[in-house]
């Protein structure tokens, strides 16, 4: 397996811990946010994910490029939900400080990919 193969499937391996991370912890959320913070925070970690997947099917660098733009978002969105929900007591430092670290790793290696792309 080449070395960016390699890069790639770690990177698919962590935002698949990722999302199986959130949907753990958000099932211990309040009920009354399980249509609030719970599903969006749920949606934002797997579109992390999903739109990586999906724009790896693409043959454009720039809708490529487009997709790791969304999943980098979400990543994004997914982080203050973390804080937001750390914040209200939804979570203890250990879970957030988890999330966080393995947020931080995949946030890296998305940006890296990305501009790996723009300057190919």
């Amino acid at each position: 397996m080449q070395e960016n193969e390699l890069f790639h499937k770690k990177l698919k391996i962590k935002m698949d811990a990722y999302a199986h991370l959130i949907y753990k912890i958000t099932k211990e959320f309040p009920k009354d946010e399980l249509y609030g913070i719970v599903s969006q925070l749920r949606r934002s970690a797997l579109s992390i994910i999903l739109n990586y997947i999906e724009g790896y099917t693409r043959k454009k660098k720039a809708v490529l490029l487009n997709f790791l733009e969304i999943s980098y978002g979400s990543l994004k969105e997914s982080k203050y939900l973390l804080h937001f929900s750390f914040k209200e007591g939804y979570m203890d430092r250990n879970q957030y400080n988890k999330t966080m670290i393995l947020a931080e790793e995949i946030g890296a290696m998305l940006w890296k990919t990305m501009h790996n792309l723009i300057n190919r």
